[in-house]
């Protein structure tokens, strides 16, 4: 089951940033969960690929979510790798894995 829902952006290549051909479902870039932890995760596209330059609805299942819980927020960016180049982004819009949920402030904001 994935860990989350996201809208998923692959940035067109240029100057070394970004992907030359499209991604399908099953991609499996590193993910930058945190400032200091990069994963894994396998991608399913609603769309089934994604074209350099688009955005779109997908999921993300993660291989180690266990490492890093309280983690991610409704709303979070999360940098797409190949490895030390930046691919793309996913914005965190819904999250299926409580354990990765970062717990709230009382002010409704992620501490």
């Amino acid at each position: 089951m994935a860990d989350i829902e996201a809208l998923i952006t692959i940035l067109s290549f240029k100057e070394n940033i970004g992907r030359q051909r499209p991604a399908y479902s099953g991609y499996r870039p590193a993910h930058l969960v945190q400032p200091d932890y990069l994963t894994t995760g396998e991608h399913q596209y609603e769309s089934g690929i994604v074209e350099p330059g688009e955005t779109v609805k997908g999921t993300i299942t993660f291989i180690t979510p266990e490492v890093y819980p309280n983690s991610l927020w409704i709303g979070k960016i999360i940098k797409l790798q190949e490895g030390s180049r930046l691919i793309g982004y996913a914005e965190v819009t819904n999250i299926f894995n409580e354990l990765l949920r970062k717990k709230e402030s009382g002010s409704g904001n992620p501490l």
